[in-house]
């Protein structure tokens, strides 16, 4: 079983995942690691995984020191090349991806044209403001097994066409790591931050709106003049992802934490340090999934800035904002309030309590492989719920 990897935040989401197919006795892993975890720029995380325990099968060079449209799309063509290489090498009897970045849309085409079943996580989601919207249903379509992390989301898969036998509702793999990962107490997590958090503080996490272009600069200078304006309040950055425009932005956030003794910024936290992060702050703000998905878990309140993640299904600890400063400032408020924060303790995440990976591998396990390949459109009836 094939697992590709490309970025720091998905190796994190797909740790115990790896775990339980190193484990299980019926299973082999390869691993092909690519996109930002090979980049210095971007912390060369795949440090993390090799310190992790891992053997890196295949790794795939192909991300340009460049996020323009024209170096995404040539990123995205070497990609191809790379992993038609990896899995021409590796033969695996599957590959499984997680998500909706372009390094994944290579090893998804890769994989189709080599007639290897893919398996694909997350499916179904809707992200309006970002082309990973396309390419996540594109992945969809190329892919034969799916593991969405909610109902509503299997039902879009299915509205896609899927054979529903081959569609499961098994949550979102963030949560996995809340309930198995020993979080960092505070004062522990401090002195690996090198930074006080206080009373007050705030992870921010933003990035590109891809399908808006030059709209990320102006989001973001709304966002850091709203933050100017809090008094006594810690700020973690973390940098954006290599999408369009994310280099202006991690640009932009140095300048801002230079000038700035109460924020530090960091290129990539790890998973553990992530989400003890996100333990212990008054709350997070940008417009990334882990505000929607993992936060809810921990009771945290989030503030989600325009419509990058529009769509998703959210908690009642998400507070949507628009993309301007007064905006932002009056989430704030919200966010600080003592009614907000005395409510988060009953929050549900509606994306499922946990073992997602122990699901996904039991099913993996009990998947055959003849013909898997071979798909027929599903389609729905007139009612349009699936026949």
């Amino acid at each position: 079983m094939c697992v590709v990897t490309g970025s720091r935040a998905e190796y994190g989401l797909l740790y115990w995942a790896l775990r339980e197919i190193e484990s299980a006795s019926d299973l082999e892993l390869q691993l092909v690691v690519t996109g930002m975890h090979l980049s210095s720029e971007f912390g060369s995380t795949v440090q993390q995984i090799e310190d992790d325990g891992f053997e890196i099968n295949h790794r795939v060079e192909m991300l340009l020191s460049s996020d323009s449209a024209v170096g995404i799309t040539k990123s995205t063509g070497l990609g191809m090349i790379g992993f038609a290489d990896a899995f021409s090498w590796l033969k695996p009897d599957i590959v499984l991806l997680l998500g909706d970045r372009f390094e994944l849309l290579a090893a998804a085409s890769a994989a189709l044209f080599a007639v290897i079943p893919i398996a694909h996580i997350h499916g179904g989601e809707v992200t309006a403001g970002a082309f990973d919207d396309a390419i996540r249903h594109s992945i969809t379509k190329m892919s034969h097994l799916h593991f969405t992390s909610t109902e509503i989301y299997r039902n879009r898969v299915i509205q896609l066409g899927e054979d529903p036998d081959r569609v499961f509702n098994v949550g979102a793999l963030g949560i996995d790591s809340i309930h198995r990962i020993k979080l960092m107490e505070k004062a522990d997590l401090e002195v690996v931050l090198g930074f006080e958090l206080g009373s007050r503080s705030l992870l921010v996490t933003f990035h590109p709106v891809t399908l808006e272009p030059g709209r990320a600069v102006t989001d973001f200078q709304a966002l850091l003049s709203a933050l100017d304006e809090l008094a006594g309040v810690s700020l973690v950055f973390t940098r954006a992802n290599a999408d369009t425009e994310g280099r202006t932005i991690n640009a932009m956030i140095d300048d801002y934490v230079a000038a700035r003794p109460s924020a530090v910024v960091h290129t990539s936290l790890g998973q553990l340090r992530y989400l003890s992060t996100l333990k212990h702050v008054s709350g997070v703000v940008g417009n990334s999934s882990s505000g929607i998905i993992e936060a809810p878990s921990l009771q945290i309140g989030t503030i989600n800035i325009g419509e990058r993640q529009k769509g998703r299904a959210r908690a009642a600890s998400v507070i949507d904002c628009g993309s301007t400063a007064g905006e932002i400032r009056s989430a704030l408020e919200t966010l600080f309030s003592l009614e907000f924060q005395q409510r988060l303790s009953n929050v549900v995440n509606p994306h499922g309590s946990g073992d997602v990976s122990g699901q996904i591998v039991r099913l993996l396990q009990g998947v055959s492989l003849a013909d898997l390949t071979k798909k027929h459109f599903h389609d729905q009836n007139l009612s349009g719920s699936p026949e």
